[in-house]
């Protein structure tokens, strides 16, 4: 069986910056929504996305905080959301719709890692809900608008994808919960998610893509304690960073702005991109690239039926 998972040879690396995979491409005229846009990575493809002219709308659940972050910054507005709250994904989604703009790019950042057992909805697991569920409510809310503008949706995921596959059998953890194994199960599904979208709507010019940004330190490692990055070998006592495969946030950033607009990529899509390429094959104990699980196609659409059905919501199911 042949994969679109080869390297393309795209000329950056892992230490290309967002602004490096911008050099010479003007937004000017494209819109881009950009979830959780006013931290850590979010907020570095804030501003290379309006530095390269772009209008960027950040929705965020803490937006008097979002709006603190991008003061300053022009062709940023922000906007309410909490993507553990579907009324709320809905809300964010009938309002822009009601702008009548188009949509260029959707970065879906936001997210959760590692965080203690939390319940939202009616009973979900908090990070399958926000890191996956809440955000494939909003694409397909704010379809409309995405498929006007012929967009790219980028899905953040990360290489802890290769944790676990989608645990079909018990996906909101309810026989016992595990931190780790639920991050990687939510990042699976946002490769998944891109896999599907990328089936489901290159018919009207929109192409899906998942990213692996690298290891970074941010606010996203907010549920850790110092002593367990410690002793992973990320920090210092002093918590200055000691791994030295670990990015900056602007090169963080890279990927995911790269996936997002990069004319290398144009006619493609459906790919788990890492270090501003597309990825390889994860091989045998090899470190990097994507696993199987993550980019099967018949997994990717029975995900896509349960995020129906949990939601509530099928914007290609109502088309047919």
């Amino acid at each position: 069986m042949t994969t679109p998972q080869h390297k393309i040879g795209s000329g950056f690396g892992a230490r290309s910056t967002a602004d490096d995979v911008l050099s010479g491409i003007d937004l000017s005229g494209s819109t881009a929504i950009v979830t959780g846009g006013y931290s850590g990575l979010g907020l570095e493809t804030t501003r290379a996305l309006a530095g390269a002219g772009a209008r960027v709308v950040v929705p965020a659940r803490r937006r008097a905080a979002a709006q603190e972050a991008v003061e300053g910054i022009d062709g940023v507005v922000t906007d309410d959301l909490d993507l553990a709250d579907l009324e709320s994904v809905r809300g964010f989604a009938e309002r822009f719709l009601a702008s009548g703009r188009k949509v260029d790019i959707v970065i879906n950042n936001a997210g959760v890692m590692a965080c203690p057992e939390t319940r939202v909805g009616p009973g979900w697991e908090a990070q399958f809900a926000t890191n996956h569920l809440g955000h494939y409510a909003l694409i397909n809310h704010l379809w409309p608008a995405i498929a006007r503008g012929g967009a790219r949706v980028v899905a953040v995921s990360s290489g802890a994808h290769g944790i676990t596959g989608v645990r079909w059998d018990d996906v909101q953890f309810e026989r016992g919960y595990d931190r780790w194994q639920a991050y990687g199960q939510a990042k699976t599904a946002n490769v998944l998610f891109a896999v599907q979208l990328d089936a489901l709507g290159r018919d009207a010019g929109v192409r899906a893509f998942a990213v692996h940004p690298g290891s970074i330190l941010t606010p996203l490692q907010r549920h850790l304690a110092k002593t367990e990055m410690v002793d992973a070998g990320w920090i210092d006592e002093n918590g200055n960073p000691t791994d030295p495969t670990f990015k900056t946030p602007g090169q963080g950033a890279a990927t995911q702005v790269w996936a997002a607009t990069s004319p290398q990529l144009a006619g493609m899509g459906g790919v788990y991109c890492e270090d501003c390429d597309i990825a390889e094959p994860a091989g045998d104990g090899s470190e990097g690239g994507v696993h199987a699980h993550a980019t099967d196609p018949e997994q990717a659409a029975r995900l896509w039926a349960l995020s129906a059905d949990l939601t509530g919501v099928d914007v290609f199911a109502a088309a047919t």
